[in-house]
């Protein structure tokens, strides 16, 4: 696990994203997708998406598209970490290469910045599953802040 290399947040901080991903809504996608905080630090966060029948392919395995969300959605927090405000952030760019897959276990995902300029942050992040550790995916990105 990375989070040790990221210093923890301060409380101000953790006050705005202990309500991520539900921002106080009643629903939105990360929710839908069962996404749950597992850690946030300062440049860094772990998401776990619990396994469930809608986002498996036929195949049995989780599908690829609930992946990159997951990718997508693990560094929003990272961001929210150094202080960047929730509203303030969109994505520019994001490639992923699948490496494996997940059949039977949930998917977790650390996210963090390996770059921030004032308007650009570069990220990266590696999903594995739960309780296996294989990695299934990883995933660059690039944010507008």
């Amino acid at each position: 696990m990375r989070a040790d290399d990221f210093p923890p947040i301060t409380d101000d901080i953790r006050e705005v994203w202990s309500r991520f991903p539900s921002w106080d809504q009643d629903t939105n996608m990360n929710l839908h997708m069962g996404f749950i905080v597992e850690d946030i630090r300062a440049g860094y966060a772990r998401l776990r998406m619990p396994l469930k029948p809608e986002i498996m392919q036929p195949a049995g395995i989780l599908h690829g598209g609930a992946i990159a969300s997951l990718i997508d959605t693990a560094v929003v927090p990272a961001l929210g970490g150094v202080g960047v405000e929730p509203t303030r952030m969109v994505t520019i760019s994001m490639n992923i290469n699948y490496m494996g897959a997940i059949s039977d276990e949930d998917a977790v995902c650390e996210g963090w910045i390996t770059r921030q300029g004032r308007s650009i942050v570069f990220c990266s992040a590696e999903v594995t599953g739960a309780n296996s550790g294989k990695v299934c995916a990883t995933g660059t990105l690039v944010y507008k802040v």
